[in-house]
């Protein structure tokens, strides 16, 4: 790790580098371009981070991120309220939104089961998602997960959950490359593979 002269600098630097991706070239080159901004530049940069932290909020339906109670998709009138989306992590909420191919709600779990990283059940919004689909008259539960062996054990809870349950279950189309993250496909192939989705239960047996 590269040393600086001055320790406020090096400070600085340590801290950028936290960042995933950053090593530390980059950080410098960042903290220098900062350090050439005014004042008041680097204030409104460095406050867009701390308001953000103090006041962004998860909606209380489907736990996408928000600045109210309830986040815009949930509220959006326009929306078909019949079918839900289970995706890892709100970066899939905005990969399958860029699309424009996909029109219902959603549902973030905050991580898949994944025993070897100490992940289970419990700790992810399945209890959630279940009352969801038991109060919210849904017709439509679209498995979003990645297709890894973690992705795919967290469909096979959920549906043994929901077995006894009136709702299709719905899997999107495995187009995608295997352990492939939906932040990283493309718009066209991601949308695609939603319209395509197959019945889950027949892509399991």
């Amino acid at each position: 790790m590269m040393e600086y002269k001055s320790k406020l600098l090096n400070n600085a630097v340590q801290q950028m580098a936290t960042l995933p991706g950053i090593g530390q070239k980059t950080a410098l080159r960042l903290v220098l371009y900062l350090l050439n901004q005014s004042s008041d530049d680097v204030s409104r940069f460095s406050d867009a981070f701390k308001l953000l932290k103090e006041n962004i909020d998860f909606c209380s339906s489907c736990y996408n991120i928000t600045d109210s109670t309830i986040c815009q998709i949930c509220s959006n009138i326009k929306r078909n309220k019949e079918i839900i989306c289970v995706v890892q992590d709100i970066r899939d909420v905005m990969a399958i939104e860029s699309t424009g191919q996909y029109f219902g709600l959603y549902h973030v779990l905050g991580g898949i089961i994944s025993p070897m990283d100490g992940i289970g059940p419990e700790d992810l919004r399945i209890k959630e998602l279940i009352e969801r689909v038991k109060t919210e008259n849904i017709k439509e539960l679209i498995f979003g997960l990645s297709a890894t062996m973690e992705g795919d054990t967290t469909n096979f809870y959920i549906y043994r959950k929901l077995q006894d349950q009136d709702i299709k279950l719905s899997l999107i189309s495995r187009g995608i490359g295997v352990g492939n993250q939906l932040e990283y496909i493309d718009e066209l192939t991601l949308g695609s593979s939603i319209v395509n989705r197959a019945d889950y239960e027949i892509n399991f047996s």
